[in-house]
């Protein structure tokens, strides 16, 4: 078959990079793996020391559970990659990319229960039905860390789905995506490279011959949603955009899409079907910091699909665009009344 998105640059820094990773992981988690005890005590100490002067939740001790369950699941999904490119003698076939979106899937949902056991998180996912069959292409608000999770977690697994992906390529420090994403299509964006055009031209291949079991997955904003960003974002379009500028002022929780991405998409996938997904629970935990300050202990994660027929997506551009803002309004108003 060969790859859709091959990778790019010279062989032997790539293969460094990859190794390097690996190597950092692993003598974290044998690091982690051999203090875990010490650490667990000083966390306890300090979270009981938070509880007793503030009511805090004992969050210091999760966190250190889930930097060890975090470690162990990237260096299993490097196991499973590796068993997956001795079993494929390094050729790109449909079997090899099932076995590395299913591997994903473990991976991703193995993070996610984590998260979900040891912070006593509690899921609401409706709509989640809708999404199958494929190939579909699938839009996405981003608002954590965490939430990079849900599509592989939720419709990868409820529906054996393979989800392409955009990606920005700072994510390939994780040699579980350096490697995995290669071997799936994912279109890894260089933000800020000033060859829009290239990277679209990229980004549009990932709707190249779609299977049935497959979807394009992107989150629209391009960045995870802050006030501060929803600000200089509605700023910006009211002076390069200003046709855009009260669409735009319409948002309060989620940040306008960056059309370049997802018109491209829209328009090389044209008779596909689209979903727009939008949740609630996972808001502003940007940073560990964030987590630190215990609003994630108990919370619950509200997740809602819809789905659109192919035959509802407008094909002349600008009408394409007023679409789209009308669903991502759709998203909006929803995450304002269930967050």
């Amino acid at each position: 078959m060969g790859p859709l998105l091959p990778d790019s640059g010279p062989r032997g820094p790539r293969l460094a990079r990859r190794a390097e990773g690996i190597a950092i992981e692993a003598a974290a988690f044998a690091v982690v793996t051999l203090t875990l005890p010490l650490l667990l005590v000083a966390a306890a100490a300090v979270d009981l020391g938070r509880w007793l002067l503030a009511r805090k939740p004992w969050v210091g001790v999760r966190l250190v559970a889930m930097l060890w369950w975090f470690l162990f699941g990237e260096l299993r999904g490097v196991a499973g990659l590796t068993l997956i490119g001795l079993a494929s003698l390094g050729r790109d076939t449909r079997t090899r990319r099932f076995r590395v979106y299913r591997l994903r899937q473990l991976w991703a949902g193995g993070h996610l229960r984590g998260v979900q056991r040891l912070f006593g998180l509690t899921f609401d996912v409706r709509g989640l039905d809708d999404v199958a069959p494929g190939p579909v292409l699938i839009l996405m608000r981003h608002a954590s860390i965490i939430d990079n999770t849900l599509p592989d977690a939720l419709v990868g697994k409820a529906h054996d789905m393979g989800l392409r992906f955009v990606l920005k390529r700072e994510l390939q420090m994780l040699p579980t995506i350096d490697i995995g994403g290669r071997w799936v299509p994912t279109n890894f964006v260089r933000r800020g490279s000033g060859d829009t055009v290239r990277e679209l031209e990229d980004l549009r291949k990932l709707a190249i011959d779609l299977d049935p079991h497959e979807g394009v997955l992107i989150y629209p904003e391009g960045t995870r949603f802050t006030p501060e960003k929803l600000a200089g974002a509605q700023a910006l379009i009211a002076e390069r955009q200003p046709e855009l500028a009260e669409r735009a002022r319409g948002l309060h929780h989620i940040l306008p899409p960056r059309l370049g991405g997802p018109i491209a998409l829209l328009e090389a996938a044209r008779g596909t079907d689209v979903v727009f997904c939008a949740h609630v629970g996972l808001d502003g935990f940007e940073l560990i910091s964030d987590i630190w300050r215990g609003g994630l202990v108990g919370g619950t994660v509200g997740v809602q699909f819809w789905r659109f027929g192919a035959d509802e997506v407008p094909t002349e551009r600008d009408a394409l665009i007023a679409w789209l803002y009308e669903r991502w309004q759709q998203v909006d108003d929803w995450v304002g009344a269930n967050r």
